[in-house]
């Protein structure tokens, strides 16, 4: 079973892009299913229901969330309503929505989780725990997939080796920027601190770089709009061996734009 893992998904750019990526991956036959963090799909700022149905019908089997989520004031009241869509696992009891689902692929039952990180992000119930909790109500012999929502590094490095061996791939998300660092721990484990963004290649994060740059050279405040231009789709793919359930290997993958453009 190959499993595309993106990152966060921004603004239209990216859902664009997304798309023309994952129909032209799944119709090689490189890719069965696929993990998108979709927190920054609306304009960079959480989902709507519309959104998020546009990217499941585009090629997206899960969609992930997290400190975005309620970016968008109607998810609050529909995401009961998205199918295979799961915001992170250790909000407060009562949260609207799921944190983990289960996943029922032409290749059997695959568990996607999403988790929040708590250093340098808002207070949060503690994630370790969370998923210490859930992992006792969940079957041995499916692979799970966790998306762990963090800013620090450290944080996502500690959550890999707190889950090795437990569960088939940790990845982390939220910063844009991707990581070099993609590798099976010695449990068998697939782990890569970010997948990175899907979304304008040439932006700080998927905005324009020029409200950007007057904000951190003056301290002013500017309206942080989504770049334009081509965009790039970044990510990891996991290969898991569906008579063991164990993951046989992980890659980083770009995919940019201009580069799909000139191979059409």
């Amino acid at each position: 079973m190959k499993i595309l893992l993106v990152g966060d998904i921004v603004g239209s750019p990216g859902r664009r892009v997304f798309k023309s990526v994952v129909k032209r991956l799944k119709r090689d036959g490189e890719i069965n299913v696929v993990v998108a963090n979709a927190e920054n799909a609306a304009a960079g700022n959480g989902i709507t229901q519309s959104l998020a149905n546009e990217l499941l019908s585009s090629g997206a089997d899960v969609l992930t969330m997290g400190d975005h989520v309620w970016g968008q004031r109607e998810l609050e009241t529909s995401i009961h309503l998205i199918d295979n869509l799961v915001r992170p696992l250790n909000f407060p009891a009562g949260t609207p929505g799921v944190g983990s689902l289960t996943f029922q692929s032409s290749f059997g039952p695959l568990v996607v989780v999403n988790l929040q990180g708590r250093v340098f992000m808002n207070p949060i119930d503690c994630p370790f725990k969370a998923m210490d909790n859930l992992l006792k109500s969940l079957p041995k012999n499916v692979p799970i997939i966790v998306d762990f929502h963090a800013e620090a590094t450290s944080e996502k490095i500690a959550m890999g080796y707190f889950l090795e061996g437990r569960v088939a791939a940790v990845v982390g998300t939220h910063t844009h920027v991707q990581t070099s660092d993609a590798k099976i721990l010695p449990e068998g484990t697939a782990y890569m601190t970010d997948l990175g963004m899907t979304g304008p290649a040439h932006s700080v994060l998927g905005r324009n770089v020029t409200p950007v740059l007057k904000k951190f050279t003056t301290g002013m405040p500017a309206r942080f709009d989504i770049a334009k231009g081509p965009a790039l789709l970044e990510g990891a793919i996991i290969d898991i061996d569906r008579e063991s359930s164990k993951v046989v290997s992980i890659k980083a993958c770009r995919f940019h734009e201009d580069d799909l453009i000139a191979a059409d």
